[in-house]
């Protein structure tokens, strides 16, 4: 069947007035002008091919949308998958975290990512797109490596990204504004935060780091899967993660960074949000 009079978002152009045959579910031509006798008229509409989404967090949102609202996870997973399709995503990679602590809460605990990960892949052949899994190792909470690689030798994930979320480096270069950013967000005092600020900073000190680092990239490349690296601030860090194995660098948060990236032949990846608004949150 013919899909016509389109605007198509083509590789290389975006054509105007365009049509689209449709054979056995999947496209058989492209013409760049209208057909006679098309199944359904775009009436100049957007038609472009399904979006990848390598780094969704939107299902905790889901499953937690307020503080101590705590939703079933199957029934966030179907509320998201719903969500996703008519936004056209076609296949959305659910990023979720493994820490022993997180501003975050619940939501980002070891039992309830571990929860959603089951979940998705138990649901995946009843959902309306295709659903991955992105697990997010957090390096400071090497607490959270045995659960990880449970699920890893389990072939529950998808992909792996290694995040460092330790203030005053990547994301958190700004000290004095993450410890701002987490009094409103936990509604404490600057005072408190601080000492959690500190506290986290102290992590980085755990010798057990490079070791739980090393076995998760081994055991994620030993089954096959990509390795992010994630808010990469300076060649030397992009040296860092493409020297463990990584091949994408997720969000780099300095131009050198980006450029470095690319210039090993790294898949480099920006937020669409982000990008978007000017600002990660």
């Amino acid at each position: 069947m013919w899909l016509g009079n389109f605007t198509l978002v083509l590789p290389n152009e975006v054509v105007n007035s365009g049509s689209v045959r449709i054979e056995d579910g999947v496209i058989a031509e492209i013409r760049a002008e209208p057909v006679a006798g098309a199944v359904i008229d775009g009436g100049g509409r957007l038609l472009m091919p399904g979006f990848v989404d390598l780094h969704g967090d939107m299902i905790e949102r889901e499953i937690a949308p307020r503080p101590n609202a705590q939703m079933p996870i199957d029934f966030g997973i179907h509320e998201l998958d719903k969500k996703l399709a008519a936004a056209g995503v076609t296949t959305a990679y659910a990023a979720v975290s493994f820490a022993t602590e997180s501003v975050y809460g619940h939501v980002r605990s070891l039992e309830t990512t571990s929860a959603i990960i089951e979940g998705i892949n138990r649901l995946r052949d009843n959902l309306l797109i295709d659903h991955r899994v992105h697990a997010r190792y957090e390096i400071t909470n090497v607490g959270a490596a045995p659960a990880l690689e449970r699920l890893l030798k389990a072939d529950e994930i998808d992909m792996v990204s290694l995040t460092d979320h330790t203030p005053g480096q990547g994301q958190y270069n700004n000290i004095a504004a993450y410890i701002a950013s987490i009094s409103e967000r936990r509604a404490i005092s600057e005072e408190m935060a601080a000492e959690i600020v500190q506290k986290r900073i102290a992590m980085r000190e755990d010798p057990q780091i490079e070791v739980k680092l090393k076995e998760i990239v081994s055991l994620s490349l030993q089954h096959g899967l990509s390795l992010a690296s994630h808010d990469d601030d300076s060649v030397e860090k992009v040296a860092e993660m493409f020297d463990l194995g990584v091949t994408i660098s997720e969000f780099p948060v300095s131009l050198p960074a980006a450029e470095e990236a690319r210039r090993r032949g790294l898949w480099t990846l920006m937020g669409a949000p982000n990008a978007l608004r000017g600002q990660s949150m």
